[in-house]
């Protein structure tokens, strides 16, 4: 996957998570699959305990903690619910 379709599977969403960075379709937030690495969980684990995330996910994750490190911010649309 490209670094961009990492990235479209993350959204931020002001109604959603009080608009932290979430896996899209989910209420997961990006930090805690970012601690959960940091902590020393392998991706096996991290599916395992959430099973409605995929491989992809957990990268997308990284993809953006990535481009956090490298800019100020990450350009991601807000995603705005009727």
């Amino acid at each position: 996957m490209t670094r961009e379709e990492l990235l479209a599977r993350i959204s931020i969403d002001p109604k959603v998570c009080f608009g932290k960075p979430c896996i899209r379709g989910h209420r997961i937030w990006v930090s805690l699959i970012l601690d959960l690495l940091a902590g020393g969980w392998t991706i096996k684990e991290i599916l395992d305990a959430y099973p409605g995330l995929d491989e992809a996910d957990v990268y997308a994750c990284l993809a953006y903690g990535a481009e956090m490190a490298r800019e100020r911010f990450v350009e991601i649309p807000l995603e705005i619910k009727g």
